[in-house]
């Protein structure tokens, strides 16, 4: 089992490249991480760390490759009280919506018995053309995190 499984969920990319780049940055540091990009339940330990990264979709939701993961985890509701974790999310701060699926998910993993370890980060595109740049930024604090 890895030491960090990266969950990523994305329409057009950016938090898959982020979720790489920020895998590269944990196992500079000693790290082994598996990347997940919309990965099934049975694809999941529910213990562990986790780092999820995700963009928003339409009016505030996850993307479509996340979206079924996250409705299984809330019909059948399993203990992540095994879980700690860490979230991104990617939005543009022009909708109302900015970065509602990251929200979505942290309360989820709260409401399911995870703890989450610092801050959620959120990354406005209109502000940051390159999404890895904050994240980069943020990841190191996390990691500092995530050693202590």
């Amino acid at each position: 089992m890895a030491d960090v499984t990266l969950i990523s969920g994305s329409t057009l990319g950016s938090a898959e490249y982020v979720a790489e780049h920020i895998a590269g940055l944990l196992e500079q540091q000693g790290f082994t991480t598996e990347i997940l990009h919309g990965p099934e339940w049975e694809e999941l330990s529910p213990q562990g760390l986790w780092l999820i990264i995700t963009s928003t979709h339409g009016a505030g939701e996850l993307p479509d490759n996340l979206q079924p993961l996250f409705e299984q985890m809330a019909a059948d509701r399993p203990s992540l009280s095994g879980v700690k974790y860490g979230g991104i999310g990617i939005g543009s701060s022009e909708y109302d919506t900015f970065c509602g699926a990251i929200e979505e998910v942290d309360r989820q993993m709260i409401a399911l018995g995870a703890e989450r370890i610092g801050e959620i980060l959120k990354i406005d595109i209109t502000q940051h053309e390159i999404p890895e740049d904050p994240a980069e930024e943020w990841a190191k604090k996390w990691i500092g995190l995530i050693k202590s």
